[in-house]
């Protein structure tokens, strides 16, 4: 009976959600039953392409990687996949008709990761933050607009710009991680040995320039979406609040978090704002 198969491949994205993040499970959350679980599906496919990449260096992480891909392919092929987070992320993709393209760019930038660690240039930047952030935002866009071409038009580069906000948001908090620990460097033109205070702020106000035109999309989100991805913005946005006001040599040597105490008394506070209609 593949109807229990199914069943049991949603639950896996559903738990890969929770137990990975409890930011974005808590934003998944807030959003409406009726797209809450393509997002789940979304999210624990990008979340074991990373993990491969990222976490599994004491195993052959090109050969799991080439192997990852491979069943990626033959379950968008074939529509069912013996992997759970991949038959649930099939089925997301068919149902919205995900773009294929957008699926490439995100498995081209989980590549780079295999190798390259460190991104010289401007265009190298963006190119990665594209692939590994913005098509993840453009792919969450299409379940919001439940497939509606001339929405998720009108919406794409504001969606793109949440994404690149959200991603570089988790640079400069994974500072140390990536640069002690796995030997990466994203951020251009930035000596990571010695980060100052100039380019901390430099960082900051692009962020806070993807977060501007990020949030106009969001006013303009179906209301099935709109207070989970609302949500989403206003925890990052408190992360980088932190970042802002932690010196820049203290972010390089140690990973700042809000505390889950925090995350719920901002998730009281923006479902306040949002029933007094206080988001537009």
């Amino acid at each position: 009976m593949k109807e229990i198969f199914d069943t049991v491949s949603r639950s896996c994205s559903q738990y890969v959600t929770q137990a990975y993040s409890t930011s974005f499970s808590l934003a998944t959350k807030m959003l409406a039953p009726s797209i809450r679980q393509d997002i789940y599906n979304i999210y624990g496919f990008v979340r074991f392409a990373d993990e491969i990449v990222d976490s599994f260096n004491e195993y052959p992480q090109q050969l799991l990687f080439e192997r990852f891909e491979t069943d990626l392919s033959n379950a968008l092929q074939e529509k069912i996949s013996l992997n759970p987070i991949l038959n649930s992320f099939q089925h997301t993709v068919h149902r919205y008709a995900i773009d294929q393209h957008l699926i490439d760019a995100f498995m081209k930038s989980m590549r780079q990761d295999l190798s390259k660690t460190n991104y010289l240039n401007e265009a190298e930047y963006h190119d990665y933050i594209y692939g590994s952030a913005d098509v993840v935002g453009l792919m969450c866009l299409k379940v919001f607009v439940k497939g509606d071409l001339e929405k998720y038009d009108a919406l794409k580069d504001s969606a793109q710009h949440l994404g690149s906000a959200f991603q570089k948001v988790n640079f400069l908090r994974d500072l140390k991680d990536d640069f002690e620990g796995l030997n990466r460097t994203y951020f251009p033109n930035t000596n990571l040995h010695a980060l100052d205070e100039i380019s901390k702020e430099k960082i900051i106000a692009e962020i806070e320039e993807d977060f501007r035109l990020g949030y106009q999309g969001i006013l303009h989100l179906p209301a099935e979406a709109k207070f989970g991805v609302y949500m989403a913005y206003r925890y990052y946005r408190r992360l980088l609040k932190k970042l802002h006001r932690t010196p820049a040599l203290e972010i390089k040597n140690k990973r700042i978090r809000v505390p889950n105490y925090e995350k719920f008394g901002l998730l009281t506070r923006c479902y306040v704002k949002y029933q007094l209609k206080l988001v537009r």
